[in-house]
């Protein structure tokens, strides 16, 4: 299957995790990539999250299915592990917009940090879609005129038996 990729996507991991780990779902990242795949024609999907040693294995199955991810170092403070990349997706996805030659922008998170974000790529003439890993998206997004989807909506869809990806 041939695309155009004129479609970006931006995963904020941690919300994408802590969203659906909210609705009580053990959520499949492979039915899930296969879905943005097939959705919006693209295989630019980056998976911003923070590098944890133990996690290794993770990281290599979510390349294995087509993600391409982008790391944050990660500092233990207080037995907690803090690597918030909102600053990497942030980056990464102004960078894309003044470099690259695409029209759609699909943000999937419910943080209100990412309003600024989304109002750029607009003043860019990006088309906007927001994937909300939660069902408390910020108002700071909520209030923007964009397309939004909600992941729980999705459920049915994402929890089918998984499908090959090109044909793999």
């Amino acid at each position: 299957m041939k695309f155009n990729n004129k479609t970006r996507v931006y995963i904020d991991a941690a919300n994408l995790y802590r969203g659906s780990k909210s609705l009580d779902w053990k959520f499949d990242y492979k039915n899930f990539y296969i879905w943005l795949f097939e959705n919006f024609k693209t295989e630019e999907i980056y998976f911003f999250i923070g590098f944890v040693e133990e996690q290794k294995k993770l990281y290599s199955s979510l390349e294995e299915i087509g993600y391409k991810i982008i790391f944050k170092k990660t500092l233990k403070s207080k037995g907690k592990i803090k690597g918030n990349c909102d600053a990497e997706l942030v980056l990464k996805a102004v960078t894309d917009i003044f470099r690259e030659d695409f029209s759609d922008f699909v943000l999937v998170s419910s943080d209100g940090d990412f309003a600024c974000l989304l109002e750029f790529a607009k003043d860019e003439n990006k088309e906007i879609k927001v994937i909300s890993p939660s069902k408390k998206l910020s108002y700071l997004v909520r209030r923007l005129p964009y397309e939004i989807t909600y992941l729980n909506s999705l459920r049915k869809k994402l929890d089918k038996k998984k499908r090959p990806l090109n044909g793999n």
